[in-house]
């Protein structure tokens, strides 16, 4: 029980706004969890009418997920909300990246979120 109270204690992180410039921001939720865990992610966008699109990867060392949206410029939406679902234990890197024209990288943030695999008595 100690471990798992020091694990929460050591990994509750914030988004980390890694090139972002303001375009971009990210919260993931929950930051520590129990697999198999469902990670909620909200991107909140700057309007622009350069942005086309936003890609959300979930990765692991043992696992990769990954979501794409297409945006309409500055007529889309501020949140968006991706969820992936029943995520194996790991430590994982969330990345959120903001496409231009031609799928070129316009910002990105990155996260992380650990879910710890269960007890098995």
């Amino acid at each position: 029980m100690k471990a798992r109270v020091s694990l929460c204690g050591i990994f509750l992180l914030v988004a980390l706004p890694l090139g972002a410039g303001g375009r971009l921001s990210m919260r993931v939720s929950p930051s520590l969890s129990f697999a198999p865990a469902n990670l909620y992610v909200r991107a909140m966008i700057e309007a622009d009418r350069a942005n086309r699109g936003v890609e959300i990867v979930a990765e692991s060392s043992d696992f990769y997920r990954a979501s794409e949206i297409e945006l309409a410029g500055d007529r889309a939406p501020l949140t968006t909300t991706f969820e992936f679902r029943s995520l194996p234990p790991g430590t994982y890197q969330v990345r959120a990246t903001l496409l231009g024209h031609g799928r070129e990288t316009r910002a990105w943030v990155q996260s992380q979120a650990i879910v710890v695999g269960g007890d098995r008595r």
